[in-house]
């Protein structure tokens, strides 16, 4: 155990995990020169794309330091906040981490939210300073910087460039020399964490585990306690950049598990392995629940698909243990499903996913909180969705969820988010210089005015340089009103919206105005309505479109006017008929790009 180093690498996001990662797995030979590519260890396609790190990817190297060779265990982490539930339990399987920080960047918010993150469960910390070789690269600043924020000396810290491989080596030696080996007790009864699973449709699913105390051998029965279940390992074993089955699993050491467990439901991330023969008295403390911000309807377009529908959910949330979901039906939209995302981010990676790795084609409606109703006889109703809003002769009062947000930015900011706060109906609790020109802010403000776009504006406004952190402080009373949108007369309980009475004449012009931009014109006129109860605020109309029988696809092959057929097809497949009007996917996401 002497010989094993356990650790991951966290930074805010572009300041260059990943490529450090290539770096290091280059440098210990894990990787072959002819399977090397960029972000070797970013396997799926949307993260090669947008150039993102959405999942923690475990994987292991040897390294030969003074004629001792060792084994090394890295996870590389995910930079931006709506994945940092991956960072909190890459975490929780390590002993150090590497603080990565981008010389030309310096210190940025979500720096210092993984670093507390790091703190909280004692772990040694090596400073590294990355991007050296940039032209525009301040070394000395940012070190000055990583001083005060980590308060380590100067000299510990490691100057290093993922692009060119200046001081891997070094990293490499400072993971050997100053990450502790683990603690453990190979005789202990097993005790394994489970940190991560995948589901694949040959094998079942495949358990990633970090093993605290005790051996697991292959064909062992083991036991997961918080599900209760018992299963054979048939087949365990290490991870490189492919599986390498192994006979035996020891205290310190990651490792994968597959035992041919069909069933999403019982594995949980967070849940402790134990032998089934000999199990241990107490499981290991998981990570701390996952707070949902948004909460958006997820609907198969055709009724028929609803089952893989959830199947493919249930499997998707074994690889993303943060996603929460429950069944609940719409007027408009048929049988879907309630998901709970940790922010805008993360809705729309998941909503990709869908399509990609399932092949579900899913209409995703407005995001949305909870919200508590009170009726006149004092009972109090949860509000997920504005369908299962009360009735206005019914209703006594709402309370909606508040929030504590913690803004950390550059104090040549702090008017222009102070501004945004208020304008989210946010008040000002208290305000701290953290160093000459760090700020930390908080506020209390409505988490339904976060859930939208608050994060993507505090982000444009502070060039990415504000953290947000946040925590829910309770309900309380607010003049709420529900806002319908009718089209033809008819109510689309999909675009409904529950918002402030003082704004709601306002998004409701807005609303109109979009979906007369967004609705395609029919042979009939449309008549586009938002209401407060009965009473019309707002209307647009969407003119009548006269049959246009002359375009036609003339002369030229057969195949380009079934390409055009087949183009026809596909977009009429994300419509939804609504009544009489054809409402395509783009008005449903509309209140998102209101402003």
């Amino acid at each position: 155990m002497e010989n094993i180093r356990n650790f991951c690498i966290i930074a805010h996001i572009d300041h260059g995990k990943s490529t450090l990662a290539d770096r290091l797995l280059e440098f210990t030979n894990t990787v072959t020169k002819r399977e090397m590519q960029a972000q070797v260890l970013d396997n799926m396609d949307l993260e090669r794309e947008r150039g993102i790190t959405i999942k923690s990817h475990a994987i292991q190297m040897n390294y030969v330091y003074k004629g001792k060779t060792y084994v090394l265990n890295l996870i590389d982490t995910p930079g931006h906040v709506d994945f940092s539930y991956e960072v909190s339990r890459s975490i929780a399987a390590c002993e150090g981490v590497l603080l990565l920080v981008d010389a030309s960047q310096g210190i940025q918010a979500q720096t210092i939210s993984n670093l507390y993150l790091a703190l909280e469960h004692d772990l040694e910390i090596i400073p590294v300073l990355n991007k050296i070789d940039l032209p525009g690269a301040m070394p000395e600043e940012v070190k000055d910087q990583m001083v005060d924020l980590v308060g380590c000396s100067r000299e510990s810290i490691i100057p290093a460039s993922g692009k060119d491989g200046t001081g891997v080596d070094k990293v490499l030696e400072a993971i050997v020399e100053r990450i502790p080996a683990p603690k453990g007790d190979k005789t202990a009864p097993l005790q394994a964490l489970i940190f991560d699973s995948v589901y694949n449709s040959f094998r079942g699913i495949e358990v990633i585990f970090r093993v605290l105390n005790g051996t697991i051998k292959k064909g062992d029965k083991v036991k997961f306690v918080a599900t209760d279940t018992v299963y054979h390992a048939d087949e365990i074993g290490i991870l490189k950049l492919e599986k390498e089955p192994r006979t035996v699993i020891e205290a310190g050491d990651v490792g994968y598990l597959i035992s041919g467990i069909k069933s999403a439901k019982e594995v949980k991330v967070g849940d402790t392995i134990t032998s089934f023969d000999n199990p241990t008295k107490e499981a290991i403390v998981g990570f701390e629940d996952v707070k949902p911000m948004v909460f958006a309807g997820v609907y198969p377009v055709e009724t028929s698909d609803y089952e893989d529908l959830r199947e493919a959910i249930e499997k998707l949330q074994l690889n993303d243990a943060s996603l929460v979901w429950e069944p609940e039906t719409s007027a408009a939209l048929g049988f879907g499903f309630r998901c709970g995302f940790l922010g805008m981010l993360h809705m729309e990676i998941i909503q990709e996913r869908l399509e990609r790795e399932f092949d579900q084609t899913v209409i995703t409606t407005v995001p949305s909180v909870s919200f508590h109703a009170f009726d006149n006889k004092g009972e109090m109703h949860v509000v997920n969705a504005p369908s299962e809003m009360l009735d206005p002769s019914k209703l006594d009062r709402i309370e909606e969820p508040f929030i504590k947000a913690q803004i950390i930015t550059k104090s040549e900011y702090i008017g222009a988010i102070m501004t945004l706060c208020m304008e989210k109906r946010g008040v000002l609790r208290n305000q701290v210089y953290l160093t000459t020109d760090r700020v930390e802010m908080i506020f209390e403000m409505p988490l339904s005015e976060m859930v939208f776009d608050f994060f993507d504006k505090l982000k444009t406004i502070s060039k990415g340089y504000a953290s947000l952190d946040y925590e829910l402080i309770g309900y309380r009373e607010s003049n709420m009103v529900k806002l319908d949108i009718l089209l033809n007369g008819d109510k689309v309980d999909a675009l409904s919206a529950i918002v402030h009475r003082d704004k709601a004449y306002e998004w409701g012009k807005k609303l109109c105005e979009k979906l007369k931009e967004l609705l395609p014109r029919q042979q009939f006129e449309i008549a586009i309505q938002a209401a407060i109860g009965a009473k019309i605020i707002s209307r647009e109309t969407v003119k009548a479109l006269r049959k246009d029988v002359l375009a036609k696809c003339y002369g030229g092959d057969i195949s380009r006017k079934r390409k055009l057929l087949e183009k026809q097809k596909k977009g009429k497949k994300r419509m939804r008929q609504v009544g009489n009007v054809e409402i395509p996917q783009e008005a449903f996401m509309a209140v998102l790009k209101i402003d």
